[in-house]
């Protein structure tokens, strides 16, 4: 369900991509949400709509409330939690009311962000304080400030990767490779799970991106080349996976993986290894207390490839809160991003990267510090594009359904290659290239 974004996969903004939404909701006009000077005045009812439908069911979100309220004491804020929200926002923004707070989805194209949502700012000033602001930015202006950061990785039990006798992260797919295999061989865990059934985690792979070739323009570069080019990031992820796949390192039985199961099974030992995200630590963690194992067993381990010797790891944000732009308490809706972002601790909480540039980072990412992981941010000034190129050529770079297809391929359920099925990609890829304006 939506525990998946505690945000990430993220990392999994993208989750949906539809060809576009043209509700009439939104004003062509700008409009402005300005930060207040003095708390004390800041009044009104705020509804703020969220995918967190777990952590507004236990309260969590509510204590957040009560705290902001010390600070804001004459706003009142209502949470209002969507189980499939992607898609419920979408249908709501064909009105005004779509909440004064909302998360932006993924299916808002980039363009349009002024029609929906009032301004928070210039980006030139608020760079200098947030990171990812160029993934809202609009002319100049940002319209939405994320809640927290992730990277992708191998969440993994140590323990059973010791078992095998594998005590260094691999740093090449080959060694990677290699390390699955001791895991088969010396011990009774799955080495790899790949939550195919659930699929939205099949969309995590899309995020090697960047991290195989340490380029903070690997985005851009979509624009005008083949991601699945020889050597390409993507093609490097891609094929690893075929291969976990095809050299029977995963699950008996793809079809009947069961995502809130994994996580206990990872924590006690039954599975060794998944390719996730920050966001998902916590999760396990948790997991392996209920279970009554150690949460310390859970660790978090970069892509297997290094440039210059060193792993990198992208960081991205997750969903962007932003302000409805026919709001009628602006300035409250806009107080609520702030505290959120920078006081209420969400991302602390959750063991996830901040979006403020002067945070330490969380405890699960100390194992990365401490390995010299290089974190890079990406260029997505042209993630507009991107998703359009990806629209036009159906190859659904965000969704899981090619995964699936990729999964399938290599354990045998579907005729074909692996050359075959990426060089296919890579062509309809570029053949939309020619058909969108970058």
């Amino acid at each position: 369900m939506n525990h998946r974004r505690t945000l990430t996969g993220t990392l999994v903004a993208a989750a949906l991509l539809a060809a576009g939404c043209t509700g009439s909701g939104g004003s062509s006009k700008g409009a402005d949400a300005k930060a207040a000077d003095d708390p004390a005045s800041v009044s009104g009812s705020i509804k703020v709509l969220t995918h967190r439908t777990d952590i507004v069911q236990d309260g969590t979100m509510k204590k957040y409330a009560d705290e902001f309220n010390k600070t804001y004491p004459k706003v009142k804020v209502e949470f209002e939690a969507l189980t499939d929200y992607e898609a419920e926002v979408k249908i709501r923004m064909n009105t005004e009311n779509y909440g004064d707070v909302l998360m932006i989805p993924a299916v808002i194209k980039k363009n349009d962000y002024p029609k929906f949502f009032a301004s928070l700012g210039s980006q030139k000033e608020l760079s200098e304080k947030y990171r990812f602001t160029d993934y809202t930015a609009v002319d100049g202006k940002i319209y939405g400030l994320t809640t927290n950061g992730g990277t992708p990785g191998f969440l993994y039990n140590k323990k059973v990767w010791a078992e095998a006798g594998v005590t260094d992260w691999p740093t090449t797919p080959a060694e990677f490779l290699t390390a699955l295999k001791a895991v088969k061989s010396r011990t009774d865990a799955v080495p790899y799970y790949t939550n195919f059934a659930a699929q939205w985690p099949l969309t995590s792979w899309t995020y090697v991106n960047g991290s195989v070739s340490c380029d903070t323009d690997a985005t851009t570069r979509w624009t005008d080349s083949d991601p699945w080019a020889e050597g390409a990031d993507l093609r490097v992820g891609d094929t690893l996976l075929y291969d976990i796949v095809h050299e029977g390192l995963i699950e008996k039985d793809p079809t009947t993986t069961n995502w809130e199961a994994s996580k206990p099974r990872l924590a006690k030992g039954e599975i060794a290894t998944a390719w996730l995200g920050t966001w998902a630590v916590i999760q396990f963690r948790q997991a392996a207390e209920k279970a009554g194992t150690d949460p310390d067993d859970i660790g978090f381990m970069p892509f297997p490839a290094q440039v210059d010797g060193k792993f990198c790891a992208v960081l991205s944000p997750d969903y962007q809160q932003a302000v409805n732009i026919n709001s009628k308490h602006k300035e409250a809706a806009r107080a609520w991003i702030d505290w959120f972002t920078e006081k209420s601790g969400y991302a602390a909480d959750n063991l996830l990267p901040s979006t403020l540039k002067n945070a330490p980072l969380p405890e699960a990412l100390k194992p990365y510090e401490e390995a010299g992981v290089k974190l890079i941010e990406v260029d997505d000034s042209k993630g507009g594009v991107v998703k359009e190129i990806d629209n036009a050529s159906e190859v659904g770079l965000y969704g899981p359904a090619y995964r699936q297809d990729l999964v399938d391929l290599a354990r045998g359920a579907k005729d074909g290659d692996l050359d075959g099925f990426l060089a296919d990609l890579g062509k309809r890829w570029t053949e939309a290239q020619k058909t969108v304006g970058s």
